[in-house]
């Protein structure tokens, strides 16, 4: 029945917002952060993907981001990925607002895609900003500037990109639906979004969080075998 419903909803909604985390991506064979078998079990990201391990222990945050850069490679977005974006062509969905770095949405065909934390896949020098090639920072290089190159991702303890979330509040305030997909909702600010809407909210994960009392419809469930029973 809950499925149903929210296929209903998509139907007669004006403006549906996707929210997605860590749970959209795991199913393409990322790790998880968060889950009982993530990778906070190995290695605590608190201590590595921030500013502090950049410019103190710069060897470790390397090394860690170009595991996860290589791992990548490794991965393609799943069927999740692809029934959203044809929900976009479809007019179905006018916002997909991500948490992850991975940048799968956009390569399934997403094109409204807000990134909230970011991009792995592009690079830039911590000190000038300036751009620079990913080839650089697997092999370690410095910028020209001398400065320390990194992935465009939001570490611990930095502000998410201003533009990005101004536009994904713009959005859920406007929404007549919100989905979120695949997050915990543990990480603030984004999981004060869907508290943001007038508009029916829906909650997909495999995970119930306790945050997620408050939503309209809850379905339990894995991400991609989720989406591929609703029916539009």
């Amino acid at each position: 029945m809950s499925i149903e419903q929210l296929s209903e909803w998509l139907k007669v909604s004006q403006n549906t917002v996707v929210l997605t985390g860590a749970g959209m991506s795991t199913e393409s064979g990322i790790p998880d952060f968060r889950s009982a078998s993530g990778w906070w079990q190995n290695i605590d990201p608190r201590t590595v993907a921030t500013v502090e391990a950049l410019e103190r222990n710069y060897p470790l945050f390397h090394e860690f981001y170009k595991m996860r850069i290589e791992n990548l490679e490794k991965v393609a977005p799943h069927e999740g990925h692809e029934i959203l974006a044809e929900w976009e062509r479809q007019g179905l969905i006018s916002l997909v607002a991500t948490q992850n770095v991975d940048g799968f949405h956009q390569l399934a065909g997403s094109q409204n895609v807000e990134e909230l934390h970011g991009s792995i896949r592009t690079i830039r020098c911590h000190r000038c900003g300036k751009r620079a090639e990913m080839a650089a920072f697997l092999q370690k290089q410095s910028c020209s500037c001398s400065g320390k190159l990194r992935p465009n991702v939001v570490l611990f303890g930095e502000n998410l990109p201003q533009a990005s979330w101004k536009k994904v509040i713009d959005s859920i305030e406007e929404a007549d639906l919100v989905v979120v997909i695949g997050t915990s909702l543990e990480v603030y600010p984004v999981n004060q979004l869907p508290s943001m809407t007038n508009g029916k909210t829906v909650y997909i994960n495999l995970d119930t969080a306790k945050q997620v009392i408050q939503f309209d419809l809850i379905i339990k469930g894995k991400v991609k075998e989720v989406l591929e029973q609703v029916i539009i």
